[in-house]
């Protein structure tokens, strides 16, 4: 097979060229130098504590604190697409190294989760069995792939050393409040003082003095301000995972992420944490970050952040209060709308209905209480996706009650209906029929009234009994909208919403307020394979923190690991996790050191979310054997502190996938503000600059059922594909293992090397962008480097062939070659622009092949340094060929001489009528005049005009002349 044949997919064999580069040879020379790199500990980043202490010249370093999404130890390992960010993040960090930089890059291992638990209810294999054995089967195949880490710093979320930390940290955020006055996180001992001292009054207690309270009384005051918080509250409960999932983890048509089961809305008893505290600080401090904008976007309207006004609708003494962008319409309002999960709901519901109900509101039931229960079980059934989508049919039931709107006194009835979600503001709404499509309908399907209160400009008129929709303006005047303290009337809208939130906030019926889309983050799961609880409760059931001398509490044994068995399908089930069924574990006789001796509590038995141990790692990655503290502060400071042009602090590159934007990226960032808060650290972000990969796709094959078959075995004829002689469908796609598509490392490795691969990814387009795989295509990049090798190293004798010449004796093309390429190199790692840097080494080695003879040792040097990052084995080995005793990962990246940047000439294209009829070679820096004259003078353009006059002349200096004939 040619040696030039892009197409070739396997190396030539090289029986007689006893050293020449192949796969064998790649093979031993990259296992001898990840031994060698172990050995010398060559990626150990010093810390500024111990390592740094007393040196000047590490001390004055820049520092690369440089970061990869952590890793989920599959059972499948991996496969070629994995590795994309990895492969990457090393480029870059040896590029930093080389440029001078103290780098700090390691991997650990986010190791808790729902995959190793269903294997485990599966096989009865413990998860922390199978987990380590993916974890060491993960680092086999990584570190066969050549990556520079720090292996002293990794670790995986499921070592107790480390979750000790995570449940230290979950106790810093429970014994914490915000303070909205100093807008940060504060002990919760600062508030009991306030209470105590009177200077707070206690909320839910007029008159009481805290000192009065109960102990109940004080933790239920408490939980009412604390960050991490317990609650009965409405969550996603997910009968096929026997878990409750966050609204992040819930998929657009109500599924759960993992699995694809349905999701039910059920009221539970669960932990939280108050993020929505800190919904305008996450907003704010997003500007300051270096990160895509369309990650930005997804948090901005994740937390979606509103500004309109709270109004109290009186019902019975007590209020529905709601949140609306349009208080300028609550003349319009006509009813009221409660989600079915509302806590109100009960207590407004009355036992009989009162007397004038219409029967449409009624759903057909008896009583009240027969129509909210029906209700509410028909909406658990369905989806949020489901609530929100335009159905033709408008359902509800009334629930017996009637609010009164504060603006004209109205009283309105109360509805329950499932296009309202708790979910987003209050979970209850005005409906103001005239300017909202839902409300509109339901209206007419309910026969309630609609009022026009905003002056319509389409020439419909203002009688909403001949309207076909709704009509919603903010361009319009107000109208039918006062009382006898305030008139809207001829108002515009803005004008408006000041006038009637300045009335609302002077009688005490509501005020101008913010509302976040954001919910605080429901942080239980109901599962064994977690980080347990450091909560336990005592006889009267309230939460007390354990101290932190009793950290960690390790995860017990138990004998089933499965939740209680669930019907998918069924929404009244309950959860009932693994850990409760371990009597001894869960009842415990402890003392607390509160001064109350020895006394018997009850272990919480849910665990935390798969998501906590990863809210925090970026820390431990830098201080990771520190027993007696979170990080030392120095440390924190030297790696993640803010400095010019990272005002926050944090990560300087996190690189990888976008689907993380409102998951663990905004949990992250909610954790470290609340550190930064409590001064544990001087970063209030976690991640400065974030960067994400694309995806590497491969095809995906199909037969006439739909089914994939394998890959590897399908054969291309005439521009269609066969498997076992059937024709099959193609279509690109991800890949993976239940797609029958992938491609594993170990594969490529054996076949090319490490080093192939790593170019190859990084060659085969943009970073940011995803790319199809083409195991074809790989022998291009193994080429380059048989092509690099020959070079330097005789194929026949094994011995180093470079002159030891000086630059002064090279010849200038091949000076202006090797310049123009550490210059575009440069530039090019520096922008993570990796694909272009390897075209750039390319151009440069193919330029010496082509020149032939012997390359002098000054460029053959500074062509591997080039190489290093991107193939760091293959430079290892020619480095230490060359003669260095010491590794080319702390040799400096070649500097480019400017004056073999520039070129000497540049082509320029001369065109008449658009098409080139010319080529002329020029001085970069020639005047568009003298560009012109020349152009006009050459024989070839002369020639093409035929004596025809010319009509214009278009100079584009020093690439283009257009010439336009009379």
């Amino acid at each position: 097979m040619s040696e030039t044949n892009p197409a070739a997919t396997a190396p030539v064999s090289a029986d007689a060229a006893p050293h020449r580069y192949t796969a064998a040879m790649a093979a031993e020379i990259e296992a001898r130098w990840q031994d060698f790199w172990d050995a010398e500990e060559t990626y150990a980043a010093p810390n500024p504590k111990g390592d740094l202490a007393g040196d000047p010249e590490l001390v004055a370093k820049p520092k690369k604190f440089i970061m990869d999404m952590f890793p989920y130890p599959s059972g499948a390992g991996l496969h070629v697409g994995h590795p994309l960010g990895y492969i990457a993040t090393d480029v870059f960090a040896r590029f930093q190294r080389m440029t001078g930089h103290n780098v700090l890059h390691t991997l650990g291992f986010d190791a808790f989760g729902l995959p190793a638990e269903q294997y485990a209810v599966q096989t009865g294999t413990h998860p922390r069995v199978s987990t380590e054995a993916n974890m060491k089967n993960m680092q086999s195949q990584l570190r066969r792939l050549g990556l520079g880490h720090d292996k002293r710093r990794s670790f995986a979320t499921i070592d107790p050393e480390y979750y000790k930390w995570t449940q230290w940290i979950f106790l810093q955020i429970f014994n914490s409040w915000y303070d909205d006055e100093a807008g940060k996180a504060r002990p919760i001992t600062d508030l009991v003082a306030q209470f105590e001292s009177g200077e707070r009054a206690v909320p839910g207690h007029p008159g009481r003095a805290w000192s009065a309270l109960s102990d109940a009384e004080r933790a239920d005051v408490l939980g009412g301000f604390r960050l991490a918080y317990a609650s009965d509250a409405p969550v996603n409960w997910c009968p096929g995972l026997g878990t409750v999932l966050a609204n992040e983890e819930v998929t657009a048509d109500g599924r759960s992420e993992r699995g694809n089961f349905p999701v039910f809305k059920s009221k539970l008893r669960q932990w939280n944490m108050r993020i929505t505290a800190y919904a305008d600080r996450l907003l704010d401090d997003l500007d300051e970050l270096d990160w895509p904008e369309a990650i930005k976007l997804q948090q901005r309207n994740w937390i979606g952040r509103s500004e309109g006004a709270r109004v109290d609708f009186p019902v019975d003494g007590e209020n529905i209060t709601v949140f609306t962008t349009r208080q300028d319409t609550l003349f319009g309002a006509t009813y009221m709308v409660l989600a079915p999960e509302h806590p109100l709901v009960e207590k407004f519901t009355p036992a009989a209905w009162p007397e004038g109900t219409h029967e449409v509101w009624t759903g057909g039931h008896a009583t009240p209480t027969e129509a909210v229960a029906a209700y509410r079980a028909q909406a658990a059934s369905k989806s949020d996706v489901e609530r929100q989508a335009e159905a033709k049919d408008k359902t509800g039931v009334f629930i017996g009650a009637y609010a009164t709107n504060p603006v004209n006194g109205e009283q309105v009835p109360v509805f329950i209906a499932d296009y309202v979600l708790m979910g987003y503001g209050t979970g209850a709404i005005m409906a103001v029929p005239a300017g909202d499509q839902r409300d509109f309908e339901f209206a007419r399907a309910f026969e309630l009234p609609i009022r026009c209160i905003v002056e319509p400009t389409d020439g419909r008129g203002t009688d909403p009994a001949t309207w076909e929709d709704a009509f919603g303006s903010y361009d319009a005047k107000i109208m039918n909208s006062s009382n006898d303290e305030i008139s809207l009337d001829g108002l515009p809208v803005v004008e408006a919403k000041e006038r009637i939130t300045e009335w609302l906030e002077r009688t005490g019926a509501g005020e101008g307020t913010v509302n976040f889309r954001l919910r605080d983050w429901l942080f239980s799961r109901q599962r064994y394979w977690g980080e347990p609880f450091p909560i336990v409760y005592d006889e009267d059931g309230i939460a007390h923190a354990l101290p932190e001398s009793m950290l960690p509490l390790e995860l017990p044994e138990v004998e089933d690991y499965s939740p209680r068995t669930f019907d998918p399908d069924d929404a009244d089930t309950r959860p009932e996790t693994p850990l409760s069924r371990n009597e001894d574990w869960v009842n415990v006789t402890l003392d607390l050191g509160d001064g109350r001796g020895p006394r018997r509590f009850r272990r919480e038995t849910n665990t935390m979310p798969n998501w906590a141990g990863s809210c925090w790692y970026e820390l431990r990655y830098l201080d990771p054997h520190n027993g007696e503290r979170l990080v030392d502060p120095e440390i924190e400071q030297y790696w993640m502190g803010p400095r010019e042009g990272m005002p926050h602090g944090g990560v300087d590159l996190y690189v990888g996938g976008a689907e993380h934007a409102v998951l663990h990226l905004l949990y992250a960032r909610f954790w470290s503000k609340v550190l930064f808060d409590l001064g544990h650290v001087s970063s209030a972000e976690p991640f400065h600059k974030l960067f994400n990969q694309g995806m590497i796709q491969a095809y995906v094959y199909r037969d006439s059922r739909g089914i994939a078959v394998p890959a590897a075995e399908v054969e291309e004829r005439d521009g269609a594909y066969y498997y076992q002689g059937e024709k099959v469908s193609r279509l690109l796609g991800k890949m993976g293992k239940s797609l029958k598509n992938a491609v594993t490392p170990d594969e490529i490795c054996a076949e090319y090397g490490a080093d192939t691969l790593r170019l190859y990814e990084m060659a085969m387009g943009p970073l940011d962008v995803s790319r199809p795989w083409d195991t074809r295509a790989v022998v291009g990049q193994f080429r380059l480097l048989q092509r690099l090798w020959r070079n330097v190293v005789d194929e026949n004798t094994g011995e180093v062939t470079v002159a030891d010449v000086a630059d002064a004796d090279v010849d200038a093309d091949t000076l202006r070659a090797l310049h123009k390429a550490i210059d575009g190199v440069r530039q090019d790692l520096e922008g993570m622009r990796f694909n272009t840097a390897i075209a750039k080494v390319t151009e440069l080695n193919n330029h010496l092949t082509k020149v032939g003879g012997v390359v002098p040792r000054s460029v053959a040097e500074r062509l591997v340094l080039l190489v290093a990052p991107l193939a760091p084995h293959v430079a290892e080995e020619l480095w230490r060929k060359l003669g260095h005793p010491d590794s080319v990962v702390h040799q400096d990246f070649p500097v480019a001489d400017p004056a073999y940047v520039v070129d000497e000439t540049v082509t320029c294209v001369v065109q008449i009528k658009g098409k080139v009829k010319a080529r002329l070679e020029v001085a970069p820096s020639i005047s568009e005049d003298d560009l012109e004259k020349a152009a006009l003078a050459d024989e070839k353009v002369v020639a093409a005009l035929g004596g025809a006059g010319i009509r214009k002349v278009i100079v584009r200096a020093p690439k283009l002349v257009n010439i336009v004939p009379a």
